[in-house]
């Protein structure tokens, strides 16, 4: 609907368009080099600042002699934990945790073997239980040194490692980097690169509508693609090409983005 009404080939906003932005290149880049000499990064920020964009660059960019596996479902117990590994690593994943261990640790010197690199990324890590997170730890450390384990995850992630108790896995970790929220400035280039992508010009937004949307997303990547998106689509239904500030507060009243503000006034 949308690429019909503006006349592009390229949906705009979407995930499959994104380009790193300079501080996340900069951690991308970093956990490339881990990746080459054995490591355990965090990955953390608030939900929507970008750590999506970074793991499936990751995904995306990888080389034939790179293997990289992904953990989504971290709720659960160790053992089918390491089942999704086996599965993930299309090997045989039937039989007690002993075995399907010994087969991981067979698998990751075969790839070491021929020269390839593995990068485990563990998602959602600070929902992950600590005790099966310890466990997959030791797991790994029978790895050879030819892996990266990266855990993904919002801020409780590093507190619950600080913990005494989980000094053995803090200890080993050898990068941790929160991903911050965008600067107006940032958010601005963001969009506006983002319009690019799509051969959109950029004054589809007007100047008070572009800086009511950044005021509203509060540096949240994810807030920004989604209010965009909306702001388009209701552009769209009312016919317009250039979006103005009547659209964006047409979306802004929704229930889901009226609550936030809310809740802001109430604690102010």
């Amino acid at each position: 609907m949308i690429r019909s009404f503006y006349g592009i080939d390229v949906n705009p906003f979407v995930s499959d368009n994104v380009e790193l932005l300079d501080h996340q290149q900069e951690v991308f880049d970093i956990m490339q080099v881990h990746s080459h000499q054995g490591g355990l990064c965090l990955l953390m920020g608030e939900p929507g600042t970008g750590k999506s964009v970074i793991k499936d660059t990751i995904r995306q960019q990888a080389t034939k002699m790179v293997k990289v596996v992904n953990i989504g479902r971290t709720l659960h117990t160790y053992f089918n934990t390491i089942k999704i590994l086996c599965h993930a690593f299309k090997i045989e994943h039937g039989g007690t945790s002993f075995s399907l261990e010994k087969r991981l640790i067979e698998e990751a010197y075969n790839l070491n073997n021929i020269g390839r690199i593995l990068i485990v990324i563990i998602d959602e890590a600070h929902l992950m239980d600590m005790q099966t997170l310890r466990k997959l730890r030791l797991l790994f450390e029978d790895f050879p040194k030819n892996h990266n384990i990266i855990l993904v995850g919002q801020l409780p992630l590093i507190h619950t490692i600080a913990l005494k108790v989980n000094d053995d896995i803090k200890s080993r970790v050898t990068y941790s980097t929160v991903l911050p929220k965008l600067n107006p400035d940032d958010m601005e280039l963001f969009i506006l690169k983002e319009l690019d992508t799509a051969g959109l010009p950029h004054n589809t937004f007007t100047e008070d509508a572009l800086a009511l949307i950044i005021r509203s997303c509060d540096g949240i990547l994810r807030k920004a693609k989604n209010l965009c998106l909306s702001c388009m689509v209701g552009a769209v239904r009312a016919r317009k090409r250039i979006i103005g500030i009547d659209i964006v507060n047409s979306v802004l009243i929704q229930p889901h983005w009226r609550i936030e503000k809310d809740i802001e006034i109430l604690n102010g």
